[in-house]
């Protein structure tokens, strides 16, 4: 009787601790907040961790005769699980592009038609998401960061990310076309990183 009351006691101790250890590793990574201590290198390296995200943006794509604009809902839940969906203009709200896995699913819910492209070869070529952002900025040997007035200046070869100092979020985004004009214009209206 007394070696079960020990054993049990064993196990008890074992899963407290354990299960301690799960809420304060889980604590201290998703609870990483901003605040005025935190250092410019901790918000980039926080931003290239970012694995997970929901954000509102504005898109302005200009070319040589014409400049269009759009507002996008995207949804990002690691590289294999993530959408985009147009909300503006009206004419072309409704439409998604949703990557699962190698395939790629077009929607149109006002026109209630879907088509699936099965192992895209393009389906990492997406500009708009934050995700390939930072998958440039890891892969470009000429990426850095700088500190300008209240924002965090993360820059590739042709993309900028300005990122809020005070909150750790993107603010917004310029890509450059081949001439070094600003072809596409994001701004991050509402941004929740799960990250």
């Amino acid at each position: 009787m007394k070696n079960k009351r020990i054993v049990f006691l064993i196990i008890l101790i074992i899963l407290i601790a354990i299960g301690l250890f799960i809420f304060f590793n889980n604590k201290r990574t998703k609870n990483f907040k901003i605040g005025n201590n935190t250092s410019s290198q901790e918000i980039v390296d926080y931003i290239l961790n970012i694995n997970s995200y929901e954000a509102v943006i504005e898109v302005d794509v200009k070319s040589n005769k014409n400049e269009n604009k759009y507002r996008i809902k995207q949804i990002y839940n690691g590289n294999d699980n993530n959408s985009q969906e147009v909300l503006e203009p009206s004419n072309i709200a409704g439409v998604k592009l949703i990557k699962e896995g190698n395939n790629l699913k077009l929607e149109n819910s006002n026109l209630n038609l879907t088509n699936i492209l099965q192992n895209y070869e393009y389906i990492s070529d997406n500009v708009l998401d934050l995700i390939s952002f930072i998958d440039n900025y890891k892969n470009d040997s000429n990426a850095k960061w700088e500190e300008k007035d209240d924002k965090i200046l993360m820059k590739t070869s042709n993309k900028t990310l300005y990122i809020n100092r005070e909150n750790g979020l993107p603010e917004k985004m310029e890509i450059l076309d081949n001439g070094k004009k600003t072809a596409i214009y994001i701004l991050y209206n509402e941004v929740n990183v799960n990250s």
